[in-house]
């Protein structure tokens, strides 16, 4: 084997991973009618003039399984977060009571655990292009060392080692996109 071929393979490979990483992060983020401060992940407020995560300005914790405390290090920034969530269109609306916002996380609906499935399969479905990209890719490079000298076999066995890839981490996919769903249409 030799570094080329192992070369291919490795960029292939962490092609792949990032993708199934990326999912799983954005997978996070939705929200099942459990509460989870993954939520406000992507949420920033304006924090001394730079836009900032709410985790990073606040502890957020999750006292029961349908609330979300956020206590701000500084009382000034609550309006600012109350309006950073409003703003992301969680589907939640803050309150607070001078010292720290609570969020309490509504019971889904059959119509939005529907959407929430289509968000999640849009999201996979993205992964999965990430999956296909990464293994035209290396099949390509492949094909290209072949014709600068890689031996014929060779060069097929890799195919065959990316088409093994792509499948593994498919399943991956796959497993993650079915556990999501099924958090997501558990009631």
């Amino acid at each position: 084997m030799t570094d080329e071929y192992k070369l291919i393979l490795d960029i292939a490979s962490e092609k792949m991973q990032k993708a199934i990483e990326h999912l799983t992060e954005s997978l996070l983020s939705v929200r099942a009618g459990k509460a989870s401060p993954n939520v406000l992940n992507g949420v920033m407020v304006e924090y001394y003039g730079t836009p900032t995560a709410i985790p990073q300005v606040a502890s957020v914790t999750v006292p029961d399984a349908k609330t979300i405390l956020i206590q701000p290090w500084e009382k000034k920034l609550i309006p600012a977060i109350e309006k950073a969530i409003l703003v992301a269109n969680l589907g939640l609306t803050p309150s607070n009571n001078g010292e720290q916002i609570r969020l309490t996380i509504p019971a889904l609906t059959e119509e939005r655990r529907k959407q929430l499935v289509k968000q999640v399969r849009s999201d996979a479905e993205t992964a999965r292009v990430s999956l296909r990209n990464a293994r035209r890719d290396a099949v390509e490079g492949f094909k290209k060392a072949q014709k600068e000298g890689m031996p014929e076999d060779m060069a097929k066995d890799g195919e065959t080692e990316t088409q093994k890839l792509t499948d593994k981490f498919s399943k991956k996919l796959e497993e993650l996109l079915d556990a999501k769903e099924k958090e997501i249409m558990t009631v």
